[in-house]
């Protein structure tokens, strides 16, 4: 076996020796290179290795970040210029020939750049950001607000730790939430009687304005109501507009009533809020806090109010029972009437306003003389429910409406007995309490009433048979719930078929309506309308919408500059 085995080896090794060895031109054989050819070669190499002097970079980081790290010849000032040149030109493109030169790895990453660039711009991230940046809050016109101090309680302290026994219980004096402020502060209730006309916002010794007083004895001019049809009225409505100027905070709290004073030449306007509070505001007067003027005839809500004709008064009638009438040239709140009850609504039942017709909270309504204060003429029970308006018939006047529960009913004020008066008429239909009922402003020949049930109803009054026929039945959502006033339907003064009303849609709106059921216009603006506006009034000379709000604020939409 050995003998063999190095046969074989030695017959190997001779074959090897026979075969030539492969030629290896990098070891065995010798390279022969020219001058030229090294030089060729070494510009081949410094062309793969230094981009041309044509690419630049945006960012100075890129021209360190390279694959090779190659160290540009250009000097860090060079390069700030031209990053200059191309931000001022906005030119995002490269010059032209960039990618000569370029290695795959470069090409792909200047593309990515060019991506992600344009993608970035295709997001509208500036403009993003400042649509979502927080505008700056309006300044506050009106009232100011009053800095209220803390109280501070004493500890309390365990009646077991003082070693005593228990105590027994005491009846509290419960308060009326509406009798008291926001503070806590208890509202102390008005004595009977005038009570002197001060302004709260105002020092003591400040007299009322002579140019409010002139303003206040103005007599209205008589203009014939110009009948318009739905086109034109609806470009009249389309003209009306609200600014900053147009929102001010005219009351402390909540407005529960609202009324513009008749004049046609200059702009009042009264609130009631509440806490009993009365602003009175004329836009661009140099009085009060940016024309307000704010009084405090009232200890709790004044839930409706009308300016008298010549003279003029201020008539407003509040929860508390009291019924007064604002009086500037004595300067003076004179007491027309008082009930033991809440008074809710009332109207003028003659042409020179000296007989009112009042709504009780208990049910009963009660004719009242302004010329022989403090007492009524006569008092008649309606109903057991709260009696919640009261309204006079425009041109026939002993007729009025009465909206107590969710009955609306018809009187006729020369049969009305002390108790169970009869209806002359009895609108139908309402499923739960009615907020309001009044009568067409030129003819009385339609009733209006706001329900909870979430209907606004025309009726024909046109002929007092008993048979009051429902024309059209709007639905409007009615649920305001307890920290907002009650909406409510109220014609425009001027027509005689067209009404105005709040909104708890999104985002805020007043809507008025045509009586058929018509949407004739929403008046909305982002900026200055942004509450639901439970209270709305039209002016009775000019075309002006006022929406008071929860916060104490008056909104003004108006086609002209109001002054």
């Amino acid at each position: 076996m050995d003998s063999d085995k190095i046969e074989i080896s030695l017959k190997t090794m001779q074959r090897l020796q026979r075969t030539p060895p492969p030629e290896n031109p990098g070891m065995d054989k010798p390279v022969r290179r020219t001058s030229r050819r090294i030089k060729e070669k070494q510009k081949q190499e410094k062309k793969k290795s230094v981009s041309p002097k044509c690419l630049t970079f945006n960012v100075r980081s890129e021209v360190k970040n390279t694959r090779k790290g190659v160290k540009r010849k250009k000097n860090y000032s060079e390069e700030e210029e031209n990053v200059q040149e191309t931000r001022a030109n906005n030119d995002n493109e490269f010059l032209p020939g960039y990618r000569e030169g370029l290695s795959e790895y470069e090409l792909e990453r200047l593309e990515n750049i060019r991506q992600n660039q344009a993608f970035l711009n295709s997001l509208k991230l500036p403009q993003i950001s400042e649509a979502l940046r927080p505008k700056p809050k309006p300044t506050q016109k009106g009232l100011k607000k009053e800095k209220t101090e803390t109280e501070m309680l004493p500890v309390r302290k365990s009646l077991r730790l003082q070693h005593k026994g228990p105590q027994k219980t005491v009846a509290l004096e419960m308060t009326p939430p509406s009798a008291k402020e926001p503070g806590g502060k208890v509202k102390v209730k008005k004595a009977p009687g005038p009570i002197p006309l001060n302004p709260i916002n105002q020092d003591d010794d400040v007299r009322v304005p002579e140019d409010l007083l002139n303003l206040w004895n103005e007599v209205p001019l008589k203009q014939d109501a110009e009948a318009l049809d739905l086109k034109s009225y609806q470009e009249v409505l389309k003209k009306l507009s609200i600014d900053e100027g147009c929102v001010v905070k005219v009351v402390k709290d909540r407005v529960c009533s609202a009324a513009f004073h008749p004049s046609a030449s200059s702009l009042l306007m009264a609130a009631g809020d509440k806490l009993g509070h009365l602003g009175l505001w004329k836009p661009d007067a140099k009085w009060g806090d940016d024309g307000v003027l704010c009084f405090e005839p009232h200890f709790r809500a004044i839930t409706s109010m009308a300016f008298s004709s010549h003279p003029c008064n201020l008539i407003t009638v509040s929860y508390d029972g009291s019924a007064r009438s604002m009086d500037l040239e004595k300067t003076v709140f004179d007491e027309v009437y008082r009930s033991t009850s809440g008074l809710k609504s009332f109207d003028f039942l003659s042409n020179d306003c000296s007989t009112l017709l009042l709504g009780e909270w208990n049910g009963d309504v009660a004719v009242v003389d302004r010329r022989t204060p403090g007492q009524y003429e006569s008092l008649h029970t309606m109903a057991e429910k709260p009696i919640r308006c009261v309204h006079v018939h425009p041109v026939q006047q002993h007729y009025f409406v009465v909206a107590e529960g969710s009955f609306v009913n018809i009187y006729d004020v020369r049969h009305l007995k002390r108790r169970n008066s009869l209806a002359v008429c009895e609108l139908n239909g309402h499923t739960r309490s009615v907020s309001s009922a009044f009568f067409s402003p030129l003819t009385g020949n339609r009733v209006l009433t706001t329900c909870m049930d979430n209907k606004i109803r025309v009726f024909n009054t046109s002929q007092m048979d008993g048979n009051t026929p429902v024309l059209n039945s709007i639905t409007h959502n009615m649920q305001t719930g307890r920290w907002l006033s009650k909406l409510s339907a109220v014609w425009d003064p001027k027509l005689q078929e067209y009404f105005v009303i709040g909104s708890m849609d999104r985002p805020r709106r007043i809507q008025v309506y045509h009586e058929s059921g018509r949407l004739l216009h929403t008046f909305r603006n982002m900026d200055h309308l942004t509450t639901v506006c439970s209270i709305t009034a039209f002016h009775p000379k000019r075309n002006i919408l006022l929406g008071g709000n929860s916060s104490g604020r008056l909104h003004i939409f108006t086609d002209c500059f109001i002054n």
